[in-house]
């Protein structure tokens, strides 16, 4: 794979739209969910993580471009997904309850790792 414009471009759209999409989707979770817990973060982390599974999942049956490739999954999946915010979260949870910090870095590092083989699985078990 070569980093071309046209893949640099399908890279900066897709982390365009993941970015506007991950700030809707954490400020609407909170909006509605108002807890001390990063409920939002770990939200867009576990439906990235499934993504992501079902898209090499696809590509590994299907050809795809790279550039589509790089714009799903680098671009739109990578501002999607949040893990320097979480890092960040982690920390400052440590401030506050060494409950909540390790509850969510238990549930953002299994919960995507989960989220990501349910994702592969599921997207392999439709394209039998």
């Amino acid at each position: 794979m070569s980093l071309n414009w046209s893949m640099v471009l399908a890279i900066g759209l897709g982390g365009f739209l993941g970015a506007i999409a991950r700030a809707y989707a954490v400020h609407f979770t909170n909006k509605f969910f108002p807890l001390e817990f990063p409920l939002g973060i770990l939200l867009v982390n576990l439906i990235g993580s499934f993504i992501i599974g079902i898209l090499f999942a696809y590509f590994s049956h299907y050809t795809v471009s790279v550039n589509l490739k790089a714009f799903l999954t680098t671009g739109f999946l990578g501002a999607l997904t949040t893990y320097s915010t979480f890092a960040i979260e982690s920390y400052l949870l440590f401030g506050t309850s060494i409950y909540l910090a390790f509850a969510n870095i238990a549930l953002n590092l299994i919960g995507t790792i989960a989220a990501a083989g349910g994702g592969f699985k599921l997207m392999h078990f439709f394209l039998k």
